[in-house]
Order: C-alpha cells, then sequence, then structure tokens
C-alpha cells in the first residue's frame, strides 16, 4: 500500500491509497460510515492474485482528507474524478461498502464515460425514496443517529461525540457497544480476529482529527443525494445481507427496482460484515467486467 496527496478542483486535500502491486483492472473501493482508506480490504496477498489494483481514499473530514461542509453525496463523483485523473485513469471499475454504497452510485451516475461497472453491498436507499419505510428493520443507533440528523448537526454532533471518544481511546469499543444489537450471523463474522483488528484500525483512522467526517456522512445521507438513481445507465451489482440491522434490506430492493441496470443478489441467513467476506469476489468481478450470475427474485 502507498499513500498519495491529491489536490480536489477546490483546492483541498484527499489522502488516497493503492493497493496491490497490479497496475491493471482499477477499482475504487469506497469505505464504509465511520471508516477511511484503510478500511476493510482483502489481504494483499490475495489482491496480487487476483491481478487487481484497489484505489481507497478518505471522503472529506475523515483521515488525512480535509472536510468539504455542507457535502452531499454527488460530490463523490468530483473527488473520484480528481484521484483517477492524478493516477492517469481513464477508466475503473466501483465498488461500495454499507455507507460507501451511495458514494459509489453517485460515481457511476455522473462519471458514466469512466465507470466501467459499479457494485454496491448492504447499501442505503436514497432517505426521500418514494415508497419505502426508510427506519424499518434498522437498528435502534443507526435510528437515533438518523433522526438527530433530521433535525440538525446541532442535534448529530453531541450524539456521535462519546462514541468517538470511546473509539480514540479503545478502537475496538465500537465493536463492543454494538454487539448487544447485532445478529447472529453478524456476531459470528467478528469472531474472527483479522476482521476485528481490521475494524479497529479503520475507525482509529477515522476520526484521527476529529468527528467531521462521521457527522458529514450521516447528514448527507438524510439529505437529497443529488442525482437520480434511476438515471444510472451502466450495469450495478447489489449485494445484501437479508438479516441485516444497520442497512435493512429493503433499501437494496428499492434501489433494484429503480435503477433500469441493476442485478440484485439477497442472501439470507447473512447480515452486514459478511460484506467483508464477499470483497475478493466482487472486486474481481468488478475489475474484470465480468458477466452478472443469474438475477435473484428474492
Amino acid at each position: 500500500m502507498r499513500d498519495i496527496e491529491v489536490r480536489a478542483p477546490d483546492g483541498r486535500t484527499l489522502t488516497a491509497a493503492i493497493w496491490g502491486r497490479s497496475s491493471a483492472d482499477p477499482v475504487f473501493l469506497m469505505h464504509g460510515m465511520p471508516g477511511s482508506r484503510l478500511g476493510q480490504l482483502p489481504l494483499e496477498r490475495q489482491l496480487d492474485r487476483l491481478n487487481v489494483q484497489v484505489v481507497t481514499y478518505d471522503r472529506p473530514g475523515y483521515g488525512r482528507s480535509d472536510r468539504l461542509p455542507g457535502r452531499h453525496v454527488r460530490d463523490a463523483a468530483l473527488d473520484v474524478a480528481a484521484i483517477a485523473d492524478r493516477l492517469g485513469l481513464d477508466s475503473f471499475g466501483i465498488v461500495g461498502r454499507s455507507g460507501g454504497g451511495p458514494h459509489a452510485l453517485a460515481c457511476a451516475a455522473l462519471l458514466p464515460d469512466r465507470v466501467t461497472r459499479t457494485a454496491v453491498m448492504v447499501c442505503l436507499a436514497p432517505r426521500d425514496a418514494e415508497d419505502l419505510d426508510w427506519y424499518q428493520g434498522m437498528t435502534d443507533s443507526n435510528i437515533s443517529a438518523f433522526r438527530a440528523a433530521e433535525d440538525g448537526p446541532h442535534r448529530l454532533r453531541p450524539l456521535l461525540a462519546a462514541r468517538i471518544d470511546g473509539i480514540r481511546e479503545q478502537p475496538r469499543k465500537l465493536l463492543q457497544a454494538l454487539r448487544h444489537e447485532l445478529p447472529s450471523a453478524d456476531l459470528n463474522a467478528i469472531r474472527d480476529a483479522g476482521l476485528r483488528s481490521t475494524l479497529a484500525r479503520n475507525y482509529a483512522e477515522a476520526v484521527r482529527t476529529g468527528d467531521d467526517g462521521w457527522n458529514d456522512d450521516v447528514l448527507a445521507f438524510v439529505r437529497p443525494w443529488g442525482f437520480d438513481p434511476a438515471r444510472i445507465e451502466g450495469h450495478v451489482d447489489l449485494w445484501h445481507g437479508e438479516d441485516d440491522v444497520f442497512s435493512p434490506v429493503q433499501h437494496t430492493r428499492w434501489l433494484a427496482a429503480h435503477i433500469p441496470g441493476a442485478h440484485s443478489m439477497v442472501e439470507p441467513g447473512a447480515s452486514h460484515f459478511a460484506a467483508w467476506q464477499l470483497l475478493p469476489d466482487i472486486l474481481c468481478r468488478v475489475a474484470l467486467n465480468t458477466a452478472p450470475a443469474p438475477s435473484d427474485t428474492a
């Protein structure tokens, strides 16, 4: 892995990381919330075997990237384009997991000439999605954060501050605090010591300079995204665990019904953290632009 600093068109500094030795088949991987460029990735030896180059970056306000006050989900497309320009990438695939999913969809919608293929995992739908009970099936901690964001940053920031202080004191505390909300599939997933270590490193880097990234992500998700998913032209793979309580499965079902080129797969008995185990396969499929599997009817 190597870090690079990129200057956004408005002068902000973005910090990105390039993973894997290959220079072929580049894929941007958009991290979750909270998250950073050090988020959940396959082992480097897996990337070498797959011959895939992965590019991650800290969204504004996270890690080593400057904040963009009042940002919207759509703004991710400009940042990804700036990083791709710096790396000399005319085209690339894009993958978004959890909170990275809407930002990946923004790139698919707003950079159609550059994004070759898109995959999103355990993704939220827009807050203003019609005929969707957005909060149904969502865990209490997420509901409290999003409800506070709907009232404004003055309500949200104090709510997240205590969680962030806990992460700085002990990065593993976020997972510990969530244990009572996790379904059995997630509890099984986080028994993996490697996953717990990766998550702890990711969370610690996310809040290294403060709480702006996490606050701004939550606020962006309850605002209009700034693009219509129905206008996405390319193929989009959607994956969701049916038992997910952080991004409930009906969000992906809504996206599948509204993105013309969507192919969805809902996995029974799986939940939020299972997406980490699927990353090697997803990254390879997106990088190589492989054909989709038969559509799931769930």
